[in-house]
């Protein structure tokens, strides 16, 4: 039976495979078409986080993998149309805002050999970690064995490759540095923003 810690709202089309090994969160959220299918480790999504119309989150785990699992803090967003694959395990802080087309693909095919087909090759599961307050625009690729720092921003499109430092923005295929988010960077951006900032209710009060 499926575990909530509380009240969730799902809507009508989602689909639930092993429903006993999924957690909600007070206050989540399952928008319709999502699926989520969790192999032993389980899929925990943490209170007051949505996840969008058409995501899927699938635990993938019939070769007896250790680490497999998927794992969502607090207040965070999956965009439309995510696809979260946590055959090497992903952990996902809270305030993680993922836009949508975003994958997150912990895991990885092994093709070195030239003389054997690469389904005869295995595959490694190192798992992705992504700390809290990271914002993943539409379209990015996150690859297995990646760890995206606190507060970093992966640009549109991106694939990230190798890890990503807190604080730091990153673009490009595959994901290079643009510019690192500083105190001062934060002061010379609003004397040059040319559009309007918009609060949430509970930031303005």
């Amino acid at each position: 039976m499926l575990s909530i810690d509380g009240l969730a709202a799902i809507e009508a089309g989602v689909r639930l495979r092993f429903a006993s090994r999924i957690r909600l969160g007070n206050g989540s959220y399952l928008d319709q078409g999502v699926y989520i299918h969790a192999c032993p480790a389980g899929v925990t999504i943490g209170p007051r986080t949505l996840v969008m119309h058409g995501s899927v989150l699938h635990v993938y785990n019939f070769r007896d993998l250790p680490h497999a699992g998927i794992t969502i803090g607090e207040d965070s967003l999956i965009g439309e149309m995510n696809v979260i694959r946590g055959q090497g395990g992903v952990s996902i802080g809270s305030r993680v805002y993922t836009s949508p087309l975003v994958q997150i693909i912990a895991v990885n095919h092994v093709f070195d050999d030239p003389d054997r087909p690469f389904v005869d090759q295995g595959i490694t599961a190192e798992g992705i970690i992504i700390e809290d307050d990271v914002w993943i625009g539409s379209g990015a690729v996150i690859t297995d064995g990646v760890r995206v720092g606190r507060g970093a921003v992966i640009a549109a499109a991106a694939v990230v490759t190798k890890d990503v430092p807190p604080h730091t923005v990153v673009g490009g295929v595959p994901a290079k540095t643009i510019k690192t988010i500083t105190r001062e960077a934060a002061l010379s951006g609003q004397s040059e923003r040319r559009g309007s900032v918009y609060l949430s209710l509970e930031q303005v009060s």
